[in-house]
């Protein structure tokens, strides 16, 4: 596995007490998946990067699109890092295919 790539985490606070509230949360969700992260756990979302431009677009992305109020934090780990993540409770779930292999076969 080559270790040249990124993984961009994003972790999200967001109140969900008001009607307005829970749709900020859902469009910010929304958002999320349709720029390809997807859900580690409630709030944690994740996503490979592949070079500093494409983590710079996400960035701004996300900043556009945050909501108002409430916590959004972002951090950037190398693949080597990310994939030495131990799993204390519960085990890890791979129905995302999130390899940087250039062959995948299913």
């Amino acid at each position: 596995m080559s270790y040249r790539f990124m993984r961009m985490i994003v972790m999200f606070d967001l109140p969900t007490e008001t009607a307005e509230d829970r749709h900020n949360y859902r469009l910010f969700r929304k958002m999320l998946i349709k720029n390809g992260f997807y859900m580690m756990q409630e709030s944690v979302y994740t996503r490979m990067i592949l070079n500093q431009s494409v983590q710079r677009g996400a960035i701004e992305t996300i900043r556009k699109n945050k909501p108002e109020i409430g916590t959004v934090q972002i951090l950037t780990v190398t693949e080597k890092q990310f994939s030495q993540m131990e799993y204390l409770v519960g085990d890890f779930h791979g129905e995302v295919i999130d390899s940087d292999e250039r062959l995948v076969i299913l």
